[in-house]
């Protein structure tokens, strides 16, 4: 089984030589160490409840690990497809890479905690739109932006099919529920350029309602634009042959089962179409209020920075001083009582 293959993960992920090591996330412990630098030495040396508390320092230390862990276990799906078919481990090259890789993406990530503050603090409303072939990267891409942000501020619009209702209304309607608020990020896994992709070429919309989409969409974001939304479209551009090679890691792959639908692979067949298809839409709705940016997918790893990369580069954040926080002390009270809980409620201890 190629899950057999998590084991080699840990070893073998960022380290430059073939010797295994105790040290597996270097990267990771790294930028820990980097984040404890950043710190005010005033609020970090001078907190009595850190400076005298070896466990709570300890556990503090476990919860970063964790919480960069969540980028390992991303990561592991790719590393599995690596060694599934010849069972060989990364060259050196590959694992040099990575490691650059995993430096980049926490940077690039650290930024995006500062645009996250500065559009809370700014009232900034921003939609992004992804589009691209299917497979191209553009979920891979959206989970790393959003991986360390808070959902409250940066939120995720992927909107299944239109059911009856949603046929009849304004084509735009159920998409302009979605847009953000002051202090929002929206970012659409697909919008309403359905139409002028699956729509057209899998025949779900009329000549007259094609034409129509073209004539609206321009003037549609345009106007969106001047009521102070930041609109930035994006296009993950893949080749035949990686389509391919991704769509066949699905199939063989019962953790990606799923992401593999009989539209996936009608759209496979239906190549050329999809490549008029854009032209089209690249020629009638690229505009200096609205353009599009093309990411090219093939390699995924540099796709998801460039993007995240050129996103930060489009807004003219700054960096928000936030406020010292203090930790109040607990309250304790003579007369408090824990009432006790029956064992049947608790989840049972398997791991």
């Amino acid at each position: 089984s190629y899950y057999q293959h998590f084991y080699f993960f840990f070893e073998r992920l960022t380290m430059p030589n073939n010797q295994p090591t105790a040290n597996s996330n270097l990267v990771i412990s790294n930028h820990i160490t980097d984040m404890l630098d950043d710190l005010p030495q005033s609020q970090f040396l001078n907190d009595e409840t850190l400076k005298n508390n070896d466990r709570l320092r300890q556990q503090m230390h476990e919860d970063l690990i964790d919480s960069y862990d969540e980028e390992i276990e991303s990561e592991m799906d790719d590393y599995i497809q690596d060694l599934r078919y010849d069972g060989q481990p990364l060259t050196d090259s590959q694992k040099i890479a990575r490691h650059i890789y995993f430096n980049e993406l926490i940077r690039l990530q650290k930024e995006l905690i500062k645009l996250q503050d500065w559009v809370v603090a700014t009232g900034e409303r921003i939609v992004v739109i992804f589009e691209g072939r299917d497979s191209a990267g553009k979920g891979g891409a959206i989970k790393r932006i959003t991986q360390r942000l808070n959902p409250r501020v940066c939120r995720v619009a992927a909107l299944p099919a239109p059911n009856d209702r949603e046929k009849t209304q304004w084509y735009f309607q159920r998409y302009v529920a979605h847009l953000p608020a002051a202090g929002e990020i929206v970012l659409f896994d697909r919008s309403w350029y359905n139409r002028a992709g699956v729509e057209r070429v899998m025949g779900f919309c009329t000549d007259a309602q094609y034409e129509e989409f073209f004539e609206s969409v321009p003037e549609f974001e345009r106007m969106l634009v001047r009521s102070g939304i930041r609109l930035i479209k994006y296009w993950f551009s893949i080749s035949d042959d990686e389509q391919e090679s991704r769509f066949m890691s699905r199939i063989y792959d019962p953790l990606k089962q799923w992401k593999l639908s009989p539209m996936d692979l009608e759209s496979r067949r239906r190549w050329e179409d999809y490549t008029k298809a854009k032209e089209v839409m690249f020629e009638r709705t690229h505009i200096p209020e609205a353009r599009w940016w093309i990411v090219e997918g093939d390699d995924k790893k540099k796709a998801r920075l460039n993007c995240i990369n050129h996103l930060l580069s489009q807004i003219p954040y700054q960096e928000i001083q936030r406020d010292e926080v203090v930790l109040p002390e607990r309250e304790h009270h003579d007369n408090y009582q824990r009432e006790p809980i029956g064992e049947d409620m608790y989840v049972p201890n398997v791991y």
